[in-house]
């Protein structure tokens, strides 16, 4: 039952208090019909709303089934009159936008009803007051009966206990006027219905209670509610438990209204769409600012892709090095200059001299430490984070790469090559020097060069006009030019052109002889290219054991034709050529092989039979057969020397070497056939009967005297290996007529005499000029995890920062000896670049911020504008139930689609813009730049459209909540 007690409404206009309502006081019954009739301004229309909720009383009560309303907040009164109250005005106060079936259904969303659920009601309600067929219509497309009927259905849809109209038929022609108070009298059997309205004749008619009011005040009331009927004594309620608490707190929650974001985004959808033409340019006016970010972006993003490009290109060819022995140019160069400033501290009266080879020499070896690269190469390999910061990391070592090729006219060198110094150019010495500038990035000697371990990257700089690239240890590619040319340097190099033509031509030069150059351009087809095939060889091949010790045979022709034919063929199997786009390239020669045939080198040297010796034999150099010097042995051999003269001792030697030498001439006698000759030591007499007997009697003399001659002049060390090309016809049938065990004697006879030497070698009291690292070093020994050098190529400047601090924290913690001194040539090079990517970045901040602002301060104003356009809604919506929060849900959700609109429109408008300017950037520039919009960027663009347009709307979406509704309803 619905009470109102002493209801008093007062409005403050300026300076003075308005009273239109002055202690009202009625009682309803549950159903019935009831008009209030009074002139205009009496207050029927402000005693309407306060029963509805629209607006507050300023003092009395008004009591709800018993419940007094004086503590309701406004969740309180949204949640009365969405499930307690229908409202049916004279206006009609239908939402334009949207259809019929959808302004009913509204009052259900609020409710929180299922979609099918809401369907079916509102069918229902509709048919319930005739309009069944007219689902679909908007309102503009119906009469105004039919519209009222609409909003009898939209009042009756949540089932309400109380149907409030005012003026229902106050727009209505009398017929239609007629059947809408019949069909609301036919509702007022199950509902109260409190009718407001100026017509008394349809007041009498129809209504089962008139209620007239004057001035604020009740003047008449012809059915009131019996007071005189005593109602029955209702039990005292128990004091609820919590469990009652609990269940009422939760059916309070379940009344709440609340209108989800789908919803208003079909509100706002359906309200935009009425205006497209506004709205379109409203969306353009606010992509303006999007476009303008956009186009930043994408020429942003072209400078940086080709930025990324030059950057990934060049940290290719210009790695960050560390090498065994290094110094720190900087350090150098800082130190050597402070040095000069602190000596220049004297008068200036004479000449004085400056120490600056002393201070260069002496700041050289402070500067100059040994890296541990063992240890580091075990802390990158441990890395984890290295992979994504690095194109690769690239581990060189000392086994020199020697390369040969075959000819009919002999073998060539043409790795390490030796063109310039055969050409008079420079010394070996500055050759060395140019193969070391090579492998740091410089322009090399060498026209072999390892390439780097990423296929994707080679992918972007070059591209394989022929074969493919390698996949094998002994498989490389031909690099050509972007105009596929080969530099003659190149062909001469590797025998394609004859190098011997030029040699000694600088110094002819120089001496003023008329010399010609081969100036004509060879063709070759790429078939041709792809047959050539190279042998790599590796150093200790280059070595033959003589007489104890290993002798260099790279001056014999005749060894160095077998040791190529027998080296590890190498075949080039693809031919590359640059990209046009690629601004540098990681392959630094004409001939490119992967890391896999150094590896293979290596094991190859660390599994010959000289690098073994050497390593069984670390004090004794095994090219010399002599001594290592050392401090100790040095120390020895100055205290024997004062005692060398003993002559006993020199007597003993004598005899030693003479013993030995008797019993090595009986072996060889023996092995000759001499039976003359007596038994050698260590062998009995029956062993040398034997022996003699196999040899024959026939030919003894024979043999002997052949055997003797052929011995004199042999190769011993060729029969020791097994090669026997190297001896004349008379000794190979001298050595075919050797048994067996004669060919046993003579080897242990050569063995015994190698030893021998060696033994002398090493004891004669002359120690070699070398020591144990140059040999390994001159040998190419080599240990895969100690490299002599690291090159870590990082995939941009912003990746190097993170691998120097990766090198840095490496460094902090280890001790001051295992600390690594790296080069950074292309900090040394690109020291400001970092500067100017970050001056650029802050120009484009900027000119975004300006935009951003730009389109807050539009977006804002045109979301007003719409608060203002859509005033009447904001009351139709509140009378239903809506709350404050599900009025800026609404325009909230128009300043979502607003910006997402605008967003869209002005990505695809900088897409379009990109064809223009790519073509504009092409014809003025040869830069490789293309404008591009990232997808990424594109989303994130539409995402802070959609968020600055949310931002800017906040405050008109609470202007809109703020509204009163009441006043609201009264705006057209």
């Amino acid at each position: 039952m619905l009470s109102l007690k002493d209801i008093k409404k007062d409005y403050v206009v300026g300076d003075s208090t308005v009273s239109a309502l002055k202690g009202v006081s009625i009682d309803f019954r549950e159903n019935e019909f009831v008009s209030i009739l009074g002139p205009s301004g009496c207050g029927k229309t402000t005693l309407l709303n306060i029963i509805g909720g629209l607006d507050r009383y300023t003092s009395g009560d008004l009591n709800i089934n018993g419940k007094s309303t004086k503590d309701f907040k406004d969740c309180d009164w949204d949640s009365y009159r969405n499930h307690s109250i229908g409202f049916v005005f004279q206006s009609y106060n239908l939402i334009p936008h949207q259809t019929v079936l959808s302004n009913v259904e509204l009052a259900l969303t609020l409710s929180g009803v299922s979609k099918s659920e809401r369907r079916e009601r509102a069918v229902k309600a509709l048919e319930q007051v005739g309009l069944g067929d007219q689902l679909h219509k908007k309102p503009n497309q119906m009469s105004g009966g039919q519209m009222q009927r609409v909003a009898i259905a939209r009042a009756l849809v949540n089932e309400p206990d109380i149907l409030l109209a005012d003026e229902p038929t106050g727009a209505l022609d009398t017929e239609t006027s007629v059947q809408i108070m019949e069909l609301l009298k036919s509702i007022s059997k199950d509902k109260l219905i409190i009718m407001v309205t100026h017509n008394p004749e349809l007041a009498m008619k129809y209504s089962s209670r008139i209620i007239k009011l004057l001035d604020g005040k009740v003047i008449d009331d012809s059915d009131p509610l019996d007071k005189n009927v005593v109602e029955p004594i209702k039990k005292p309620e128990k004091e609820p438990t919590k469990a009652d608490k609990k269940a009422a707190k939760k059916e309070r929650k379940k009344l709440k209204t609340s209108m989800s974001f789908l919803t208003a985004l079909s509100l706002s959808r359906n309200n935009l769409m009425t205006k497209k033409a506004r709205t379109l340019l409203t969306s353009f006016a606010g992509s303006i600012g999007i476009i303008g970010i956009a186009l930043i972006l994408s020429i942003s993003n072209g400078v940086q892709l080709y930025i990324d490009q030059v950057q990934s290109d060049t940290l290719s060819s210009y790695p960050l090095q560390i090498t065994k022995t290094t110094a720190s140019i900087g350090e150098i160069m800082n130190t050597m200059a402070k040095n000069h400033e602190d000596s220049a501290n004297h008068d200036k009266d004479k000449v004085y001299s400056q120490n600056a080879m002393g201070e260069m020499i002496n700041t050289l070896m402070e500067e100059t430490k040994v890296n541990n690269l063992e240890k580091f190469k075990k802390y990158l390999d441990d890395n984890s984070d290295l992979k994504d910061l690095t194109s690769d990391v690239q581990y060189t070592y000392a086994t020199t790469l020697n390369v040969f090729t075959e000819s009919d006219s002999g073998v060539m060198q043409v790795n390490p090559s030796t063109l310039l110094e055969d050409m008079g150019y420079m010394s070996s010495t500055q050759m060395e020097a140019m193969s070391m500038s090579g492998s740091m990035g410089g322009m090399g000697t060498d026209v072999w060069s390892e390439m780097i371990d990423n296929e994707e990257l080679i992918d972007k700089q070059y591209d394989v006009i022929a074969g493919r690239l390698p996949e094998k240890y002994n498989e490389v590619v031909l690099v050509v030019d972007k105009n596929n040319e080969i530099n003659d340097y190149v062909l001469y190099s590797l025998g394609l052109l004859d190098p011997s033509s030029l040699n000694g031509i600088v110094r002819r030069a120089m001496a003023g002889e008329d010399i010609s150059v081969d100036s004509e351009q060879h063709v070759y087809t790429y078939d041709e290219l792809l047959d050539l095939k190279f042998k790599a060889v590796p150093t200790p091949d280059f070595y033959k054991k003589k007489d104890g010790v290993w002798e260099d045979m790279t001056g014999d022709e005749s060894y160095m034709k077998k040791a190529v034919a027998n080296g590890t063929e190498i075949s080039v199997v693809g031919i590359l050529r640059p990209d046009e786009d690629a601004s540098s390239a990681s392959i630094s020669g004409a001939i490119g092989y992967r890391h896999d045939l150094m590896t293979y080198l290596i094991d190859e040297v660390d599994n010959s039979e000289i690098v073994k010796e050497q390593i069984a034999n670390p004090d004794i150099d095994v090219f010399t057969g002599l001594k290592f010097k050392t401090d100790e042995n040095v120390a020895d051999t100055d205290s024997s020397s004062e005692t060398v003269s003993d002559s006993t001792a020199d007597t003993e030697s004598k005899a030693d070497k003479t013993a030995d030498s008797s019993d090595t001439d009986k072996k060889a006698g023996l092995v000759a056939g001499d039976s003359s000759m007596e038994i050698p030591e260590g062998m009995t007499e029956e062993q040398y009967k034997a022996l003699m007997e196999q040899s024959g009697a026939s030919n003894t003399g024979e043999l002997a005297d052949m055997g003797m001659n052929a011995m004199g002049s042999m190769d011993m060390s060729a029969i020791q290996g097994g090669d026997m090309s190297s001896l004349t016809e008379t000794q190979k049938k001298y050595i075919a007529s050797l048994s067996d065990e004669q060919m046993e004697l003579m080897k242990q006879m050569l063995k015994e005499q190698s030893d021998t030497n060696a033994d002398q070698l090493a004891n004669s009291g002359k120690y070699s000029t070398s020591n144990y690292d140059n040999n390994m070093k001159t040998l190419g020994y080599s240990v895969v995890e100690d490299p002599d050098s690291i090159n870590i190529y990082p995939v941009d400047f912003a990746s190097k920062e993170k691998i120097i601090d990766i090198i840095d924290d490496y460094n902090d913690s280890v001790g001051e000896e295992d600390k690594i001194e790296y080069t950074d040539y292309v900090g040394l090079m690109m020291s400001s670049i970092t500067s100017i990517i970050n001056a650029i970045s802050y120009v484009l901040i900027a000119f975004v911020a300006i935009s951003l602002v730009v389109s807050s301060i539009m977006i804002g104003i045109i979301t007003y504008i719409s608060v203002l356009e859509r005033t009447k809604e904001i009351g139709i919506l509140r009378s239903i139930g809506a709350s404050k929060r599900d009025i800026s849900r609404v325009f909230n959700a128009e300043t979502v689609i607003v910006g997402f609109v605008a967003g869209a429109l002005g990505i695809i408008i900088s897409y379009l813009l990109t064809i223009p300017i790519n073509m504009i950037i092409a014809h003025l520039t040869d830069v490789p730049i293309r404008a591009s919009i990232p997808v990424s960027a594109a989303v994130v663009l539409i995402a802070i459209s959609v968020c600055l347009t949310l931002i800017a709307g906040l405050f008109p979406s609470r202007v809109a909540a703020k509204k009163d509704p009441v006043i609201a309803l009264r705006t057209e």
